[in-house]
């Protein structure tokens, strides 16, 4: 992007208490292998390893091979055998108000029962279950439970539709659901327990459902099959004895679905995945467990939440917020609420959530008391540098650093993000660097690192703990799909384009299908984006290429104002883009909207903008947080004094 500098940041804006991140970078560098096995050490083994990385058949990894241990053991057992069982693992918030406070000793209990009532059913090691649950305590000790005793878990997010869950049950071959009688949505109870039976319905490998109530509504119910949660869960003993699994046993499979093709269970196993999620947790947050109150706003249905509400957090036993619902229910500022009430001292979340703040007024967290937050982190999608500097304005007080992290579901943990206390100043908008033990670079078609200053494909180079195994049940389309494309090398290729800046620290262009071919040159949404979001009155911008005869792509913005705006900026907007990038970049049409497509995880469906561009039949809307966002855009495709298809 044009604005790798750092206006508005202070000379060292990420420096910190950088306990957990001295002397790190320099050791990793020296022995990568031995730097991960003195991770490896920090967690509970009850047999010890034999090789720290057996890379034989490459890309399918081995990590610390030999060794045997239970993770969930390790996220709960051992702190209250040393002495920490009255700590808070969680303060749980729900979207009504109630709540609860749950210690590590509490969460043993709780994880012991779900275990016992797990072998009261006859599931055994390998055998699968699939979790559909709002972000309740419930989610978290399934979870668990299904850890400490072999079970691959296949968490699916809670907003998906029944034929999603049902694809994924049946690919899994799950024998066991957990699902609630329903959740809450913007403070209306949603079904949820219908929409699992109508997914059920056709799977037979589904033994039993077990059910949580959540909002008390009326559900259907199949006897033999359906057990109610407080029934069966609430009667087992609260103590249970783990067993150790090999480091290389599944832990869990998670989905991810692209815009073609069927979902792809991407495989975690369990030792190499546990080590890397925690050492990045106290690493990137710079966490101290015995003060700190962290915060990440994910949902428990994505790999944000596997790896830093659950697994990262409770192996370091750190005390973390958890929250059920929207960040406007019941007001707009219920996120810095929730702050101000637990004192987070670290908040993680997602550059959508951050330009949702943008445009509902900085006067909102004005009002709290964030004083206590520390350290900001963002995931999900490459931050634009005009969000990066209201974050840490308005959220973080203009001192608090901001760890901008990129990884992915098939990474399993951060791969790339600047580090609080380790002496490098800050860039808005960039990712900067590999972490210690990691390795990335930008290449160019032939695998070539490209120079300072050039853009190229994002790519790992070496094999990483926390590595997706494979894709459940297809290795010919994990090689196909993660590894073909710089098979000579043996590179790891992301999706995702990326660029060296002068100093070599990387900048996130997105995903490489997002990469536009206007006349030959080829732009970034992001870079597009950050530039419309630059402008005082955007709030939010999201862009994508359209199909051109004369130009090959088009450029289509987009836009949300802030709040009060009034005015037809087109024109002005188009005239910033091409200051920020240049004229090739300017859009082709620019549309004022009042909401952007997302998912319930705040990402934005590029693809149904893409439609809407090309005048097609919108596809498939069944994950959008709000399906009624499409037809608000669609009505505007007649024009008017917001719109403008003005030559580029």
């Amino acid at each position: 992007m044009s604005r790798s500098a750092r206006p508005d940041v202070p000379e060292n804006p990420l420096a910190t208490r950088g306990a957990a991140v001295s002397g790190l970078p320099e050791r990793a560098a020296a022995d990568r292998l031995a730097f991960w096995a003195r991770q490896a050490g920090q967690l509970h083994w009850d047999t010890g390893w034999d090789q720290v990385l057996d890379w034989t058949d490459a890309p399918f990894a081995r990590w610390f091979t030999g060794g045997k241990l239970n993770v969930a053991y390790n996220c709960v057992d051992r702190h209250v055998e040393a002495g920490h069982g009255e700590q808070v693992a969680f303060h749980w918030e729900g979207e009504p108000g109630d709540t609860r406070t749950i210690t590590y000793a509490e969460l043993r209990r709780e994880v012991c029962r779900t275990a016992n009532a797990l072998l009261s059913l006859g599931l055994m090691p390998g055998d699968r279950v699939a979790i559909q649950l709002p972000m309740i305590p419930e989610a978290v000790f399934a979870m668990l439970a299904c850890a400490r005793l072999g079970l691959p878990h296949s968490v699916v997010f809670g907003g998906f539709s029944p034929a999603a869950l049902q694809s994924r049950i049946e690919d899994a071959g799950a024998r066991l659901l957990i699902t609630a009688d329903g959740q809450y949505r913007r403070g209306t109870a949603e079904p949820m327990k219908a929409n699992t039976d109508e997914a059920t319905g056709d799977s037979p490998s589904i033994e039993h459902v077990l059910v949580v109530r959540r909002t008390g509504g009326d559900v259907p119910w199949t006897e033999g099959r359906d057990l109610w949660w407080h029934d069966l869960v609430d009667a087992q003993s609260d103590e249970h004895t783990p067993e150790s699994f090999d480091a290389e046993h599944p832990l869990f499979i998670l989905y991810t679905s692209g815009t073609t093709g069927s979902p792809k269970g991407i495989l975690h196993t369990s030792g190499g995945y546990l080590t890397q999620a925690a050492c990045t947790h106290r690493t990137v947050f710079d966490l101290d467990p015995g003060t700190d109150v962290y915060w990440c706003t994910a949902d428990i249905g994505w790999i944000t939440g596997h790896s830093y509400i659950v697994y990262g957090p409770l192996a370091n036993r750190a005390t973390s917020v958890m929250y059920e619902g929207t960040p406007n229910t019941p007001h707009e500022g219920r996120h810095f609420e929730i702050i101000e009430k637990y004192g987070v001292t670290v908040y993680y979340t997602a550059p959508t959530v951050i330009r949702t703040f943008m445009k509902w007024g900085e006067q909102i967290p004005a009002r709290y008391d964030l004083s206590s937050i520390r350290v900001l982190g963002s995931v999900g999608e490459p931050i634009n540098p005009e969000a990066w500097r209201w974050y840490r304005t308005h959220i973080g007080a203009g001192k608090a650093p901001i760890v901008d992290t990129w990884w992915q579901t098939e990474t399993g943990a951060v791969m790339i993000s600047p580090l609080p206390g380790g002496g490098a100043g800050a860039k808005p908008g960039s990712a900067q660097a590999p972490l210690p033990g990691l390795s990335a670079r930008v290449v160019d078609d032939q695998g070539r690192q490209v120079g300072k200053g050039e853009s190229g494909y994002l790519v790992i180079d070496q094999p990483w703990p926390s590595m997706l195994r494979g894709i459940w049940g297809d290795a010919k389309r994990y090689r196909e799909t993660y590894w073909s494309r710089f098979a000579d090398q043996g590179y790891y290729f992301a999706g995702d384009g990326a660029r060296y800046d002068e100093d070599g620290d990387i900048w996130l262009l997105g995903r490489v299908d997002d990469v536009m071919n206007v006349s030959g040159h080829r732009i970034s949404t992001a870079e597009v984006e950050s530039a419309l979001v630059s402008h005082p009155a955007v709030a939010e911008a999201a862009v994508v290429g359209a199909s051109d005869a004369t130009t090959g792509q088009a450029i289509v913005a987009f836009v949300i104002l802030r709040a009060g705006t009034d005015a037809d900026l087109t024109a002005a907007l188009r005239e910033q883009v091409a200051q920020e990038i240049g004229p090739i970049a300017k859009p082709r049409r620019i549309m004022i909207v009042p909401e952007l497509p997302k998912t319930r995880s705040g990402k934005i469906m590029r693809r149904l903008l893409r439609d809407i561009a090309e005048h097609r039949e919108v596809g498939d809307v069944t994950t959008l947080a709000d399906a009624s966002v499409m037809d608000s855009i669609n009505a505007g495709l007649g024009g008017g004094p917001h719109e403008t298809t003005g030559p580029a």
